[in-house]
C-alpha cells in the first residue's frame, strides 16, 4: 500500500483555515451604537443639527472596512496585487464615489434581499446596500428562538468573508464625518488569499489626526493590532475639520507601498451656521474642545479673521473660516500614490522585497493612471477569485459648474517620491496645508494662488479652483515632472486628469 503524505505548504494552508474557522465565527463584530453619553437622544443622532454653540452638537456616524489584498489594473492595462482595504459598509455610496460613512440608521440595517451577499458586490450584481455586510440580529440574546433578536453587532461570518475578500480598493473606502460627530470604525480583518504564509495583521491610523486616545491610534507598539479572524472597532471624536488620510501602520513602508492607504476628511461646524459667520466664530470659541485664543496660544488653529466681512452662513466651506473665504460649490478627494511593479510581483511571489530598491513607476491619482483617469464610474478588476471587484471606485474627473467653486482636498500617500501637481488655465488658490488653515494669528489670510503644488508622502493641501470668468471647456490637471507623466515603460499616462467646466 502506498502512501500519499500532504505537502508542507499545504498542510500550513489546512491548519490556517481550519484554525481560523471557529475564531472567525466568534471574534467578528461591528459596533455603532444608536445612543452614548455625549449623544444620548436616539432620535437625534441619524442627522447634522445646526450648530448652537457649546454642548451636545453632531451625530454618531459609523463604517466598518476589511483589511486584506485584491487587485487593481493599472492605465496600460496590467494586473497589479495589493495589499488593501476594502468596503464592509456603504457598498453602494462607496461605488458612486462617495463616502461609506453613515448615520446608525442605515449602518444598522440588515441586509434586504432575498439573494445572499455575492463575492464582488456590488460590482457582481448591482446590490444597493450601505448598511453593514454581515450584521444580523442576536438570535443567542433572545434564547436562540426565532429571529427577532437584537442588532447589536453581532454578525453572520460568511457574507463578511463573501464581500471583503480579494476586495481590496485603491484608494482606501473614502470616510467623511463632522465636527462633534463620534465615529465608530470597525475593522475586520479576512487575511491575504494570494499570500497565506503571513499571518498579516492589520490597523488603521490616522495620519495627523489630533486623537486623544493611543489606544485608537493604530500604532501597534502603543494600542492594539488586528489579526486575521477578528474585528475591532476604532472610536474617534472630530474636533477639527480639514482633509487628513489614514493607512496601516503594521510596516507600513511595505503596506503603503502596496495600497493600504486612503483619506478620511472632517467638514466644518460652519456648515451648521446659518447667521454671521464670524459670531459663529465667536461662539466656537466658547468650546472648550476647539477654543482658539490666538493671543495666548501658539498652536491656535483657527483665529478668528483680522476683518468682519459680515457673510453669512448656509453654504459649504472647508474650515471655520469666519469670513466664508472657504466656501465652495463642489468638492472632490484627490489621492495620488505611487506603485512600483516589481516591489508588488515579489510581494505576491513570496520573493525577499527590495525595500532599498523600491522606485514607483505607476503614478496614480485615486488609483488611477491616465487614462483610466477620465474614465467616469467605478473601475473594475477581475480577481484571483474569477469575480470582478470595484477595485478603484472614485473617479478622477473634475466637474465644475460654470461661475462655481470646486474643493480639492488633496493628499500624498506615496512612499518614494514628491508629486507636483500643475493647473493650466484655472489658478488653484491653497487654503489649507496639512488640515490647517493658512491663517496667521492676528486672523490674516495666508491663502496664495499658485498655478502648480509640491507634497510629499504624509502632507495634504486644500486648494479652490474657481471657474469665474473661466470659458466652458475642458482643462487639465497634470504633472510636470515629465517622467511622472507614464505607466511604467509606456508614455503618456500616470498623473494627469481633466477639468470640466460647464
Amino acid at each position: 500500500m502506498t502512501s500519499r503524505k500532504l505537502s508542507t505548504p499545504w498542510l500550513l494552508v489546512v491548519l490556517v483555515c481550519v484554525a481560523a474557522l471557529p475564531a472567525t465565527a466568534q471574534s467578528f463584530r461591528v459596533q455603532c451604537p444608536t445612543s452614548t453619553v455625549t449623544h444620548p437622544t436616539a432620535s437625534h443622532n441619524n442627522s447634522e443639527p445646526a450648530y448652537t454653540g457649546p454642548g451636545v452638537n453632531g451625530a454618531i456616524k459609523c463604517q466598518q472596512i476589511s483589511g486584506g489584498d485584491g487587485y487593481a489594473t493599472m492605465g496600460d492595462g496590467t494586473q497589479t496585487y495589493l495589499f488593501s482595504f476594502g468596503p464592509l459598509s456603504g457598498l453602494t455610496d462607496i461605488a458612486n464615489g462617495l463616502p461609506g460613512t453613515q448615520f446608525p440608521s442605515v449602518f444598522n440595517a440588515v441586509y434586504p434581499g432575498a439573494t445572499p451577499l455575492q463575492p464582488g458586490d456590488p460590482a457582481t450584481s448591482g446590490v444597493t446596500y450601505n448598511g453593514a455586510v454581515g450584521l444580523v440580529p442576536d438570535v443567542d440574546a433572545n434564547n436562540g428562538l426565532g429571529t427577532g433578536g437584537p442588532i447589536n453587532g453581532h454578525v453572520d461570518p460568511r457574507p463578511i468573508m463573501d464581500v471583503g475578500v480579494m476586495n481590496g480598493n485603491i484608494p482606501a473606502p473614502l470616510m467623511a464625518i463632522d465636527e462633534d460627530d463620534e465615529f465608530f470604525l470597525t475593522l475586520t480583518n479576512v487575511g491575504m488569499i494570494m499570500r497565506p504564509d503571513l499571518f498579516e495583521q492589520h490597523t488603521v491610523h490616522f495620519h495627523g489626526y489630533p486623537n486623544a486616545s493611543a489606544f485608537y491610534d493604530g500604532v501597534p507598539d502603543a494600542s492594539v493590532a488586528i489579526n486575521i479572524g477578528g474585528s475591532f472597532t476604532y472610536y474617534y471624536l472630530a474636533p477639527d475639520a480639514g482633509t487628513y488620510f489614514w493607512h496601516c501602520h503594521i510596516t507600513p513602508p511595505e503596506h503603503l507601498q502596496m495600497g493600504m492607504v486612503g483619506q478620511m476628511y472632517v467638514r466644518p461646524r460652519q456648515n451648521r451656521v446659518t447667521g454671521n459667520l464670524y459670531a459663529g466664530l465667536q461662539q466656537q470659541q466658547n468650546d472648550l474642545r476647539t477654543a482658539c485664543n490666538s493671543a495666548t496660544d501658539i498652536l491656535c488653529s483657527n483665529p478668528l479673521p483680522a476683518v468682519n466681512t459680515g457673510a453669512t452662513g448656509g453654504g459649504k466651506y472647508a474650515y471655520n473660516d469666519g469670513d466664508g473665504s472657504t466656501a465652495y460649490d463642489v468638492e472632490y478627494p484627490i489621492q495620488i500614490h505611487g506603485f512600483d511593479p516589481s516591489f508588488h510581483f515579489v510581494g505576491m511571489t513570496f520573493n525577499p522585497e527590495g525595500f532599498a530598491d523600491m522606485k514607483d513607476k505607476y503614478f496614480l491619482l485615486n488609483g488611477r493612471s491616465y487614462p483610466d483617469t477620465v474614465t467616469p464610474g467605478p473601475l473594475q478588476t477581475q480577481s484571483a477569485d474569477g469575480v470582478n471587484h470595484f477595485s478603484q471606485p472614485l473617479p478622477s474627473i473634475i466637474n465644475i459648474p460654470a461661475g462655481k467653486k470646486a474643493l480639492l482636498r488633496i493628499s500624498d500617500l506615496d512612499v518614494t517620491e514628491y508629486q507636483t501637481l500643475a493647473s493650466l488655465g484655472i489658478p488653484m488658490k491653497v487654503i489649507g496645508y496639512n488640515a490647517k488653515l493658512l491663517r496667521d494669528q492676528p486672523g490674516n489670510n495666508l491663502y496664495y494662488n499658485t498655478n502648480s503644488i509640491t507634497l510629499a508622502g504624509g502632507e495634504s493641501l486644500d486648494v479652490i479652483l474657481d471657474s469665474t470668468g473661466i470659458p466652458p471647456g475642458t482643462y487639465y490637471l497634470y504633472t510636470p515632472n515629465l517622467d511622472h507623466l507614464s505607466n511604467d515603460a509606456e508614455n503618456f499616462g500616470g498623473l494627469m486628469t481633466e477639468v470640466h467646466v460647464n
